[in-house]
């Protein structure tokens, strides 16, 4: 098992704070983000990694290096275009080869077990991957995911509109006091996802999705587990996460 860690876009969200850094470099608990999430994964016994980086990519690799202070092999890539989360990975496509691989944006904190559970839930069966979700999440802001009976995904929607929720309701995807189960931002695939991801096509927002690549491997008969994200997850979206993260180490 390898990981890829996305880490290319500035996080405009994040104001002033990210004139200098890129958001994954942003400090929680006196430490970048991206360090605890090479913790995490080196915890799993994963140590092969690779950083795709963008903006300021000379912070993070000179930052990290070739990885071996924390016992692990970085390798790096860049998007030079930031035209979506279905490309990016894409660019460590050679370093993936024919290994599963473990995917996660660069700027989502849990729980540092968490990715052993992920990798050992990926082991239960033939999967094509694993999706990730937590609960309770306003679905507008990401993906909606909706599971079968072995918690094995049936249908993504990706950031719908109220009206979509609501039509969703209507049609019976979601149910009364069923859990909402928002796309937590971490997956694991085999390198089948690239055949997909080299078929996207632009959304109607105007990037590549990783998304659309997922839904893609479901309706061709992939299967991929769900996986419920234990304690803690933070998606370090904006300034107010990331003081509350700070308040709270403090």
């Amino acid at each position: 098992m390898k990981a890829v860690i996305l880490a290319a876009g500035k996080g405009t969200r994040m104001r002033e704070l990210t004139n200098e850094l890129p958001k994954p470099m942003l400090p929680v608990e006196g430490k970048p983000i991206l360090e605890h999430i090479i913790g995490g994964l080196l915890l799993a016994g994963i140590k092969n990694i690779f950083i795709v980086t963008g903006f300021r990519a000379d912070v993070i690799e000179s930052y990290f290096g070739d990885g071996s202070k924390w016992g692990a092999h970085i390798t790096y890539g860049r998007q030079e275009v930031q035209d979506g989360t279905g490309k990016a990975p894409e660019v460590a496509r050679e370093f993936i080869a024919h290994s599963s691989f473990l995917l996660t944006y660069g700027d989502i904190l849990v729980a540092p077990d968490t990715y052993a559970k992920m990798v050992h839930r990926f082991n239960e069966g033939y999967f094509s991957g694993v999706i990730t979700v937590t609960r309770g999440e306003d679905v507008t802001k990401g993906g909606i995911n909706f599971f079968d009976d072995q918690f094995c995904l049936k249908r993504l929607v990706e950031k719908p509109t109220h009206e979509q929720v609501e039509q969703l309701r209507q049609d019976g995807w979601i149910k009364p006091g069923d859990p909402a189960w928002y796309n937590a931002g971490i997956y694991i695939f085999k390198p089948s996802l690239f055949e997909f991801t080299a078929k996207l096509q632009k959304s109607p927002r105007g990037e590549y999705e990783l998304t659309d690549a997922v839904t893609a491997l479901i309706t061709t008969g992939h299967t991929l587990a769900g996986f419920e994200i234990p304690g803690r997850w933070v998606d370090v979206r904006d300034p107010e996460v990331l003081a509350r993260l700070q308040s709270a180490a403090s």
